[in-house]
């Protein structure tokens, strides 16, 4: 174990190929989702501990950060990992601390403070004149974006020919300017959240050319022909309304989908503004896009909670970079194996895989110390009681699945 975590290994071709040999399928839709998980760590010399805003805990918390590329089928909503990088903190330079000076008097230091800044003109009201427009499609991206950029186009690179990919899953973090601008000049469209109070407007229809932007939109009072679709279930009102907007941040119009919440006891209302800059996009499809992104979720929960993510003590570069693959690998090579056994072992879980296959490799190391091999009705009976033994849900004898 050891000389595996000292080794150079190349996961993202070992994770694409496992996926593409044994997961891929090629009558599937499948989107590319983004999103980051936090690993808490105490000690100081793990390579890329830091600060991270957890939302387990709502708070910075000190451990490492990984920003994880996967796979979502649309038919099947599950999400396979292929790439794992890590996020490193950003330590922000502490101002240099000014020297204190002499103690002086206030009719000293308001003479002084006079004397040494001069009194600005007041800008006019308005645009200054001789000011020109920005294009809003050349931004700097962060390092955060300038890594994913780089992840996707080498994802894009890996699967060349072999699989088409158009949109990008990211969660509200990234539903800003220059996430989009990232995922466009990857040759994708972005789908993701918007902060409830942001500004839209409706395209200007008028003969004025002047003008850009007009109605501005607002969420709890849309326009009946922007309507697509309205149910109740219970007290719960639930309208989807979908239009074309401008927002002053982005550089292009945004298809924008706001589902609008009314309680018909309370009138309390809420609403979540989901957007893509793929302008053709229907609506029903961007959100159910949007909503296949939290799989990736589940994806962090089984490598935390079965598969070492959040356990691993390894504190150098290689090493912390194979513990966290090793994880997500599993994760992938788990849900493999639960699809292979969900016909044979309907109410199989992850705890009863793990508890399957170590049951499995004890009768097998015992059966090594018998003089004689017993037969296979005999066997049969001793894997199925040793298997059963810390399984929650029990194999089923009659249905071998190998």
């Amino acid at each position: 174990m050891r000389r595996l975590f000292e080794t150079d290994l190349p996961w993202p071709t070992l994770l694409w190929e496992f996926f593409r040999v044994h997961c891929l399928d090629p009558n599937h839709v499948y989107l590319l989702a983004g999103d980051e998980t936090v690993v808490s760590k105490s000690g100081k010399h793990t390579h890329g501990v830091g600060r991270f805003f957890s939302s387990l805990y709502d708070q910075p918390i000190r451990g490492l950060s990984f920003f994880c590329l996967s796979l979502v089928s649309v038919e099947t909503s599950s999400a396979w990992p292929l790439r794992l990088a890590q996020l490193l903190p950003v330590h922000k330079k502490k101002p240099e601390a000014k020297p204190t000076p002499a103690p002086e008097s206030k009719a000293q230091s308001q003479s002084s403070k006079s004397a040494s800044t001069p009194s600005k003109p007041k800008r006019s009201v308005g645009r200054p004149k001789g000011a020109k427009n920005k294009d809003k499609s050349q931004v700097s991206l962060t390092p955060e974006l300038r890594l994913i950029q780089s992840e996707i186009q080498a994802f894009q690179s890996t699967i060349s020919g072999i699989l088409p990919l158009c949109y990008v899953l990211l969660d509200g973090h990234f539903g800003n300017n220059p996430a989009t601008q990232m995922v466009r000049q990857c040759g994708l469209h972005i789908i993701s959240k918007l902060r409830y109070d942001s500004k839209l407007f409706l395209p200007y229809q008028g003969t004025d050319k002047r003008r850009k932007y007009g109605e501005r939109i607002n969420p709890r009072h849309m326009p009946e022909d922007r309507l697509v679709s309205s149910n109740t279930e219970g007290d719960i009102l639930t309208q989807t309304y979908q239009s074309r907007a401008l927002h002053e941040c982005f550089a292009q119009a945004i298809n924008v989908v706001i589902i609008l919440k009314t309680n018909l006891k309370t009138h309390q209302q809420v609403h979540v503004i989901l957007f893509s800059s793929d302008e053709a996009l229907d609506d029903k499809d961007l959100v159910e896009y949007y909503s296949l992104r939290f799989q990736l979720e589940f994806v962090f929960r089984d490598a935390k909670q079965f598969w070492g993510l959040e356990d691993f003590m390894n504190r150098t570069e290689r090493g912390v970079t194979n513990a966290a693959n090793l994880a997500v690998f599993i994760v992938m090579l788990s849900q493999r194996l639960l699809m292979y056994l969900k016909p044979h072992w309907p109410d199989v879980s992850i705890l009863d895989l793990k508890a399957f296959w170590r049951g499995y490799r004890y009768a097998d190391e015992l059966l090594k110390y018998l003089p004689e091999k017993p037969n296979p009705i005999v066997l049969a009976s001793i894997f199925s009681n040793i298997v059963n033994l810390s399984a929650i849900h029990p194999f089923p004898a009659s249905n071998d699945p190998l």
